[in-house]
């Protein structure tokens, strides 16, 4: 296996290997190569038998043309704009602390991340003025511990994707209720973590993943229009659903175009979930990573079939009608064998 870590991510995957070869596995059977995937990413492609790529749907397309080209197949986790959906029976309490985690974990960075959340017009004043309130307690560090609220983002690149998707909506006509400015006095990466309202179509930050700490807020009539305005994107990876009953949420759920969906949760119960499948519908990726569906994608599968017993096809010295009659007869007598069908 050759795994290409991100280039500004390498030391995680090195050490894994590390750790993977001082508890017994063979020296070389993984290889990591590290770089920009700009200048590796066709060699590598033109080598291996099978590709799992990670990244923004714009780079998947590339690569995903360049893998056609050999016919090899791939999986693939593309970019999302999640949502989560606040249902009117939902806890607000545990709702507005579920958010937070939602969209400020790893300061937004997560694949898996929201983006969007629909709230009730029963609960939004609720909701709203606690979830703000939440937000604004999340301590800003660069401490490399659990002390901090939450840490920088990756790059100064992706710090300019953030300023420009809320400078965008602003200028637009949209609402910052809480942060919306960077904060070099902390670290040249840092943004605070960032709630708008009155964010639409023609913003940046509707349409585009934002990968940053900054989430919008949708008021909603119904379960109905959450769902529709939740299912309006393009992206379909992770969303999020929080009610006061659990069967209520799998219903919400099994309507959700998504390849998870966490009720009661922000991202950690499916992806935890290392027995079941994950990944993104539609604009978000192709194939599933985890449990049976996340490891058979790696193989070939193949079929040995061994003749044995009476000929597949008629000899030549039986006429096919005779042929046919004894077939028939055998396959009515297998099937009064116990457990054949």
């Amino acid at each position: 296996m050759v795994a290409k870590p991100d280039e500004r991510t390498p030391f995680s995957a090195l050490w894994a290997v590390r750790l993977l070869e001082e508890a017994g596995m063979p020296r070389g059977l993984v290889q990591v190569v590290t770089g920009p995937g700009a200048e590796l990413g066709t060699p590598v492609i033109g080598q291996v038998d099978f590709l799992m790529f990670t990244g923004s749907t714009r780079v998947g397309r590339i690569v995903a043309a360049q893998a056609a080209e050999r016919l090899i197949d791939f999986s693939m986790e593309l970019g999302g704009k999640n949502a989560l959906l606040v249902l009117d029976d939902a806890d607000v309490g545990k709702a507005v602390t579920g958010a937070v985690r939602a969209a400020f974990s790893n300061t937004g960075q997560l694949c898996i991340s929201i983006e969007r959340m629909y709230v009730p017009a029963q609960l939004w004043d609720e909701f709203t003025s606690r979830f703000v309130a939440e937000t604004r307690q999340l301590e800003l560090s660069p401490a490399l511990d659990y002390s901090a609220g939450m840490g920088s983002l990756i790059s100064h690149q992706q710090l300019e994707t953030v300023r420009h998707h809320v400078d965008d909506a602003v200028a637009k006509g949209a609402t910052v209720l809480t942060g919306g400015r960077a904060r070099p006095d902390i670290g040249p990466n840092f943004y605070e973590p960032t709630i708008l309202v009155g964010v639409r179509a023609g913003m940046a930050a509707y349409e585009d993943e934002t990968f940053g700490p900054v989430v919008s807020l949708y008021r909603v009539d119904s379960e109905q229009e959450a769902i529709a305005e939740a299912n309006d994107s393009p992206y379909g990876l992770n969303f999020s659903v929080w009610t006061g009953d659990p069967g209520r949420g799998r219903r919400v759920a099994a309507r959700l175009q998504a390849g998870t969906v966490n009720v009661n949760e922000a991202y950690a119960a499916a992806w935890g979930s290392i027995d079941a499948p994950m990944g993104g519908m539609k604009d978000s990726g192709v194939g599933r990573r985890h449990g049976e569906h996340g490891i058979l994608k790696y193989t070939e599968a193949q079929t040995i079939a061994v003749e044995r017993v009476l000929p597949v096809a008629a000899p030549r010295w039986l006429p096919a009608r005779h042929y046919a009659r004894v077939m028939t007869a055998v396959l009515r007598a297998l099937r009064r064998l116990p457990g054949v069908k």
